[in-house]
Parts: C-alpha cells; structure tokens; sequence
C-alpha cells in the first residue's frame, strides 16, 4: 500500500506549484468543492473531473495539485471533521471524554461520507490526529497502557461513528425507534419463541426518543473508570 502521495498532500508543505505565477487554487478550495459534491450526492459522485469542473479548471490542472482522488478525498475527509474543541470540560476525566465523543459527532451528522472515507488503514491528517490527542491525552496517568489507551479511543470513537451511520442511513426519523417499531412487528404472534425479545420490546414502548447514544457512553465511561480503579488498587500476593 503507497501512502506516499496521501502523507505528503496532507503534512507536506507544499500549497501548490512552487515556481511560475501565484497558484490559481489552493488544497483548502479543492477540498472544499469535494466536501460540497459529497454533501449533495455522495462519495462516489466525487471525481477529479466533477471537482475540476466545479472549480472552472481541466482535470489534468487539478493534477498539479492533488495527485489523484485517493488523495483529494484524504484531504476532504480531514478538512470535514474540522478540529476538537478547545477545551473539554467536565467534573472528571471520564467526563471529559464524554464530552470529547459528543463534539466528534456532529462532523459525521453533516458530513456522513467521512465515515466511508475514515475506514481502514490510511493517513491521518492533522484533524484527525488533533481529536485522537485530545483524547488520549485525558487517559494520561491512567495507568493504562498505550494499546489499551489506544482501545479506548477506538471504542469510544466507533460508539459515535455507529450512531452517526444509523442517523445516516435512516433519513426522516430516529434510527431505534424506527427498528424497534420493525422489530415489535416481526415479533408480533411469536412472543413464545423470542419471549426476552418480547419483553424487552413491551417495557421500551412508549420510552420517548432513542437514547443509545448517552447510554452507550456511560457504559463505555462506567467500564473505564472501573478498569482505572482496579489499576489504583494494590496487587494480592
């Protein structure tokens, strides 16, 4: 896997040709015309062409500056997860992280695309390292280690990447509420085959608006500050 290309776009110095006259575009206005086709129609609808044509400028123009749409979509998806608050506020660490999760949501509410294009192995861009700081800086003195300070993002971070992409793919209504709804229909007439299922659904109908967000997190948040207070204890002989 060459990541040359993606590593160098998005930490590299380099804003455009070097000799000649000024740059007539720059990466921030690239990205930007990507984000808002992706916004409107989808990821796959973004092409150095669509983005070329958008701007007023041909595909081969654009090469000099980006050099293909693994790389263009690189810089877009860093450009839309924007930056982590300032300052995290909060009574304790754990609470703080909570904080830190709810403010990396809405990047993927209005921009659900990122999702797609923040799977699998690639290269961090400077956003997105920023929101990985910022939290793995409030584990620090946990006592964890660094790959259980590293699962811990990932678990949070994946709590609110699977929330955004169930908001994503349920367009008009909450996504629990619309599956539970499904649910209770299916399990309608066979209550005596699945009765925990049954159960379950009697006792959530009528509970208002899904709250898997929240309560995912306090699971999340509950488990760690255990897991941190069992590293404070002392080891039995």
């Amino acid at each position: 896997m060459d990541l040359t290309g993606s590593l160098d776009l998005l930490w590299g110095d380099r804003p455009g040709p070097r000799r000649g006259p000024k740059p007539a575009l720059t990466h921030d206005l690239i990205a930007r015309a990507g984000i808002a086709i992706a916004d409107a129609e989808g990821l796959a609808a973004v092409s150095m062409q669509r983005v070329a044509a958008d701007l007023g400028f041909t595909k081969m123009s654009l090469y000099r500056y980006v050099p293909g749409k693994a790389e263009l979509v690189a810089l877009m998806a860093d450009l839309a997860m924007g930056t982590p608050p300032a300052e995290l506020t909060g009574a304790d660490r754990c609470e703080r992280l909570r904080a830190w999760a709810l403010a990396l949501l809405p990047g993927f509410v209005r921009h659900p695309w990122v999702l797609e294009a923040t799977t699998g192995p690639r290269v961090v861009g400077p956003n997105e390292l920023a929101w990985m700081e910022a939290a793995l800086a409030l584990l620090d003195g946990t006592g964890l280690g660094g790959a259980e300070r590293m699962d811990v993002l990932a678990v949070l971070a994946g709590h609110v990447r699977n929330i955004a992409l169930q908001s994503a793919t349920t367009p008009g209504g909450d996504a629990g509420t619309q599956f539970g709804a499904i649910l209770a229909e299916v399990v309608r007439g066979r209550g005596d085959r699945y009765p925990a299922t049954k159960a379950a659904l009697a006792e959530a109908a009528g509970g208002g608006e899904d709250e898997a967000l929240g309560f995912g997190l306090d699971l999340i948040l509950d488990g760690l500050r255990a897991r941190i207070g069992d590293r404070s204890r002392p080891t039995r002989p």
